[in-house]
């Protein structure tokens, strides 16, 4: 009104106006406590001289500028206006009335001044009836701090997309600049306003200051050790330790650095997780503790195991108090569904929903490797016996001990060579990843094997598992070769649960190579330096940085969560997954073989011998075994994100020559391979970034391991290991030998003695607690083939081929349901009667078992 006042005496209100609606959210929506309160009560401190804008020419240079486009006069928020929808929760809308300058032409930037004490997020400018432009659109995603937080003002540009060589010559210098802000100067310690993608080692899980046997080696920048990048966080160096950065503490954990717009979002449920993850570690642990001492740390039978899904008591006492103090109520209530009556209950996972002893079979135990949590490992047997990569000069005989008398007479009548020939013999193999590290990790609690499990292909297309071989290093010393034992299955007596107990050993390995490799390195690390490259050499302008960026959504701030309570020295992972203190580091043992261009589904069918090229088949690929869920599913979501990406890159992309003279493209691939996997710059498979193929494959690739791989292995943790004598995670005693007071026992009472020798029950209890927060769906999740924000490029040619994409993928969503119903398929549903749906692209939030987010956003 003011405004108007002032506007009337000064005869402003005579000349021409931009009006425009700015859409922001203030900070304090986001406080945990403070959901209820009115969002109207905190916007009125944003209208007046708070916040100032300035428009930037696109078409206009300043001469007293540099060059640079000319700046308009700065115009202020106005009226908060309650009319426009949709907005979400927590968002307000504002006016902004801009003087219309003819030296000014098309707007293409604007600089915002936040004068205010706290921050808001910004997401959106609308100018409407620019003269000789009509509207024009600005999409920000950004936090804004006050101004006096920035050495530099912040600059938003129009969702035009172009390349480098394309952007207009007022806005060049703009464009440059920002990406100079996100790159930082390496220097100083970096606070929450910070801007800076920087790389760092993983120098930070080890906690030598608290006590010697917390130190850890650094990952990345050795031959030894060799691990992508991670974001710099700049803490300073520990006090017994140079090397190993100083941790945050517990308390602390949502504070550890990461560029405050790669933080967990806008919406009360992903930093719910964070919280969830917090409370998980904090108050949760000490109360198993306390319940598990008050009991023996022993499951006696696996209705103890099922009680944890119907409801078991907590004693009461002050940690119960203590959790409810500081945990907040409607939290609390989800994460340990407590009816106040101290009852805790854990969901029921789906593969024993429908049958309690199905997972038991040797046909499920098989079919998940097909179609389970870790179905990236099983391969094509295609030498008998199984050979070893491992050096001989080092670990001597590694070959393998199963013998024709184990496996001939499974064969349904062919002979081992006829097996070999057509394809029917499949192998799951931990035994080289394993080996080098057995020893050290058998003097921990753990006690396990090194297994290899062979597996038949059955006229019905299923599975069944002929042999385990386990396998210890021998005691005379590595050069002497493995000490192993081969069991066959068996149904009855002792030597059925003996046969029980070689599958869970086998297991348990299959657990561990899932979680440090398959889920954590492979996903999650991998992909970190890709979020800090694409941040610090591609403009928001580029239209690579526009294809990526919904794939790098909150990658780095569960990252660096998970360095803080999970993976780090006497963390969860060390806590409940059997390598414990060498986790991370066989995880970068086994990163030495990682190779980019395998990490593309295809690629990788071929090199485990799973599927040949064949011009004639669906997506050029036949399948040896043509029953392997994931493979087909993840083949039809492969090509769909090829189709997409090809068709994007090549209306940006006309020529392999524009590919090689775009400058930032050149610089981001450049740096990604030496700095962001620095350890394997030298690398021949590297692509070169010549041509517009090896762009499309290359982001194809990134696209799926961010999106299809991550959700393969991570959204059926709590399906199919939420109950864990499926998916046991530690071993605790090797298997027993006749005569011995555990054979006795394995006889007497066969269930106790499994149990006694998988996961104990306080790291069950933490085990499954975590991965049923690492199994969830945040209310706001954004998946394959959506945006969040729907006007992110001007272009319409890419616009359609999004939509082309979306389409496609709701086509695959019928083809898996059809599947599933299929009983000719018989590995896709199994005998515990769980459909496989991981590779599912769309669903609701919570504990679903399917859903394809666009990132590793948990």
């Amino acid at each position: 009104m003011l405004h108007s006042i002032i506007g009337a005496i000064t005869g402003e209100n005579d000349r021409k106006k931009i009006r425009g609606t700015i859409v922001l959210m203030k900070k304090n929506v986001l406080d945990f406590n403070d959901l209820s309160a009115s969002v109207l009560d905190r916007v009125h401190e944003l209208v007046g001289q708070g916040v100032s804008l300035q428009l930037v020419s696109a078409v206009h240079a300043d001469p007293s500028n540099g060059l640079q486009g000319k700046v308009g006069k700065p115009a202020h928020l106005e009226d908060w206006i309650t009319t426009i929808t949709p907005l979400t929760a927590g968002e307000s809308a504002f006016k902004v009335t801009f003087d219309y300058d003819e030296e000014i032409g098309e707007p293409g930037a604007f600089i915002i001044r936040n004068n205010h004490h706290s921050e808001f997020y910004l997401r959106t400018l609308t100018l409407e009836d620019v003269p000789g432009h009509g509207r024009i659109h600005f999409v920000c995603n950004s936090w804004v701090y006050p101004a006096d937080k920035y050495d530099t003002d912040r600059v938003f540009f129009t969702n035009q997309t172009c390349l480098p060589s394309e952007t207009p010559g007022p806005l060049r210098g703009y464009r440059e600049r920002e990406l100079v802000n996100l790159r930082g100067d390496g220097t100083g310690e970096l606070t929450e306003w910070d801007r800076v993608y920087d790389y760092a080692y993983y120098n930070d899980l080890g906690n030598p200051d608290r006590d010697p046997k917390y130190a850890r080696p650094v990952l990345g920048g050795s031959v030894e050790y060799p691990y992508p990048r991670r974001g710099r966080t700049s803490r300073p160096p520990s006090e017994t330790d140079p090397n190993t950065e100083g941790r945050l503490p517990l308390l602390m954990s949502l504070n550890i650095y990461v560029p405050r717009d790669e933080r967990f979002g806008h919406i009360k449920m992903s930093d719910f997780l964070a919280y969830a993850l917090k409370a998980l570690v904090q108050f949760l642990l000490p109360e198993f503790e306390a319940l598990c001492d008050s009991t023996p740390n022993e499951f006696d039978s696996f209705q103890d195991v099922f009680d944890l899904y119907e409801g078991f008591k907590v004693p009461d006492g002050p940690l119960l108090d203590k959790i409810k103090e500081n945990i907040p109520l409607e939290m609390l209530k989800e994460l340990v569904r407590t009816d106040g009556e101290g009852l805790f209950k854990f969901p029921t996972p789906q593969v024993i929903k429908e049958d309690k002893s199905a997972w038991r079979t040797d046909k499920e135990f098989a079919r998940e490797m097909l179609a389970g949590l870790n179905p990236v490992l099983i391969r094509l047997l295609q030498e008998f016996p199984p050979e070893s990569k491992l050096d001989p000069e080092v670990y001597g005989n590694q070959k393998s001990s199963i013998t024709k008398e184990h496996i001939g007479n499974h064969l349904d009548g062919l002979t081992i060579n006829k097996a070999l020939e057509k394809k029917r013999l499949f192998i799951l193999d931990h035994h080289d990843t394993l080996m080098p590290y057995l020893r050290r990790i058998n003097t921990t609690s753990t006690k396990t094997y090194a297994s290899r499990t062979v597996l038949f292909l059955k006229d019905d297309g299923t599975l069944k598992p002929l042999a385990i071989e386990l396998s210890l290093p021998h005691p005379d010393g590595d050069k002497f070769g493995a000490v192993s034992k081969v069991y066959t299955p068996a149904e009855h007596g002792v030597e059925g649960s003996i046969w029980q107990l070689a599958k869970a050993y086998a297991a348990v390995n299959d657990s561990g190579h899932h979680q440090l490799l398959s889920h954590w390195l492979n996903t999650h690390a991998v992909i970190e330096p890709f979020v800090i490259a694409t941040n610090r050499q591609l403009s928001v302008l580029h239209p690579i940085n526009k294809l990526l960026y919904p794939h790098f959504r909150d990658t780095m701030n569960i990252n660096a969560l998970a360095r803080q309570i999970l993976i780090n020295a006497g963390g969860v992972v060390e806590s409940t997954v059997y390598p414990s203190k060498y986790a991370m580091e066989m995880s970068s043992v086994v990163y030495k073989n990682w190779v980019f261009t395998e990490q593309a589904l295809p690629a990788d069918l071929i090199n485990r011998g799973m599927a040949e090229k064949d011009s004639d088949a669906p997506h050029g690929l036949r399948l040896v075994l043509d029953d392997y869920p994931y493979a087909v599913d993840g083949l039809e979501i492969w090509s769909a994100i090829e189709t997409w990406v090809e068709d994007y890159c090549s209306f940006y992309y006309k020529t392999d020559e524009m590919v090689e003279k775009d400058s930032e493209l050149q610089s981001w691939w450049k740096e990604l391979r030496e700095e962001g996997h620095g350890d394997k710059k030298d690398e021949p498979w590297w692509p070169k970034m010549h041509t517009v193929k090896e762009l499309i494959d290359t982001c194809t690739i990134i696209i799926w391991v961010a999106s299809a791989l991550h959700a393969a292995v991570n959204f059926g943790q709590y399906p199919y290991a939420g109950f864990l004598p499926n998916r046991p995670t530690i071993s605790r005693r090797f298997m027993p030998e006749e005569g011995t007071p555990e054979y006795e026992e394995l006889k007497s009472n066969p269930e106790k003695a499994f149990l006694k020798t998988i996961t104990a029950q306080l790291q069950t209890l933490l085990g499954i607690s975590l991965i049923e927060i690492l199994s969830r769906h945040s209310s706001d999740e954004v998946y394959l083939g959506q945006r969040d924000t729907p006007e992110w490029t001007l272009d319409a040619t890419p616009l359609k081929a999004f939509e082309k994409f979306g389409r496609k993928l709701a086509d695959i969503e019928e083809n898996i349901i059809k599947r599933n119903g299929d009983e000719r398929f018989r590995n896709r549903v199994g005998p515990v009667n769980m459909p496989y749906t991981l590779l599912y692209p769309t669903s609701e939030g919570g504990l679903t078992g399917k859903g394809i987010p666009n990132s590793v956003s948990i």
